[in-house]
């Protein structure tokens, strides 16, 4: 079904999805134009300040530069030496491996949640939500406890990164899209594909799984970002500084005052970089999942 054409205002503009009017006079583009300018400046501007100063070669803490100040790399050379790379592995492997478990706990969660009855599911979506409500600060010393001797298998998963990937296997949030995104999939669909003799792993893999790639790319967003921001997981689990993550070695370099703050720039833009980057790649099923369900027919 094609979408509803743009209503034409009797002035000569166009009538927006929210009601109102947009114009197209040259006073209407030039507001716009600032407008869209501002928002470039106030979402982008840090990251390009953190740019300049991590490839200038003394930056100036006290002052925003638009142009680096003499282009040089020794920040990032000094990074190196200070280890910052190594917890950048650390954190790709954490993020990498977390984000693996955790869009397959998420998937197989929700189609059990939206495609299966069964007694309890309200309660275990109910945990699921509860989950979401609770502040870090609030499960940390339970987790702590929890890691030091994991029920049932009594691993010690403190002093590992295996400990900072576990916890971040199973997120509500990402849970409650994808069951909620499996809820509108026409059952016409599974029924027609289970007349034609597919099992339940074919029904999931070849009719499910593909018509939910856009909730995949929202969960994906959401999740490595989750991930990849994390400071109080790697602070309870690492006992080494050798198993810091980007973020908490980032809170070490900048109480140390033998590093600048060039080689601290250089850091952050590091561990900007692969949020940026992570959206820009998944940028279009992310807003396709967004938008999903919004126009229907």
């Amino acid at each position: 079904m094609n979408p509803p054409a743009k209503r034409r205002h009797p002035a000569g503009g166009l009538d927006s999805a929210l009601g109102w009017e947009v114009r197209r006079g040259p006073l209407a583009v030039t507001g716009r134009t600032v407008l869209y300018a501002l928002l470039v400046l106030v979402f982008a501007g840090p990251l390009y300040v953190v740019a300049v100063g991590a490839f200038s070669r003394v930056p100036d803490p006290s002052r925003i530069s638009l142009l680096p100040n003499h282009l040089t790399l020794d920040n990032f050379t000094a990074a190196w030496h200070r280890g910052v790379f190594h917890y950048l592995l650390n954190s790709f492997v954490v993020v990498g491996a977390g984000l693996l478990l955790q869009v397959t706990v998420s998937v197989l969660a929700s189609y059990a949640l939206a495609r299966k009855r069964f007694r309890g599911m309200h309660l275990v979506m109910l945990a699921f939500l509860a989950t979401m409500m609770l502040p870090e600060e609030v499960l940390a010393i339970p987790l702590s406890l929890v890691l030091s001797d994991v029920p049932v298998v009594h691993l010690n998963l403190t002093g590992s990164l295996l400990g900072m990937i576990v916890p971040v296997g199973a997120w509500g949030f990402s849970i409650l899209v994808m069951t909620e995104f499996m809820k509108e999939i026409p059952l016409e669909l599974e029924e027609a594909a289970r007349l034609d003799g597919a099992g339940e792993f074919q029904v999931f893999w070849r009719i499910i799984l593909p018509l939910c790639r856009p909730a995949l790319g929202v969960i994906g967003i959401f999740g490595f970002t989750m991930i990849w921001d994390q400071y109080m997981l790697p602070l309870l689990v690492a006992t080494d500084s050798s198993q810091f993550t980007l973020p908490l070695a980032l809170k070490t370099l900048r109480s140390d005052d033998q590093v600048g703050i060039g080689v601290l720039l250089a850091g952050s833009l590091l561990a900007l970089l692969p949020s940026v980057i992570a959206f820009l790649s998944m940028q279009r099923s992310f807003l396709r999942g967004l938008t999903a369900g919004a126009v229907k027919g």
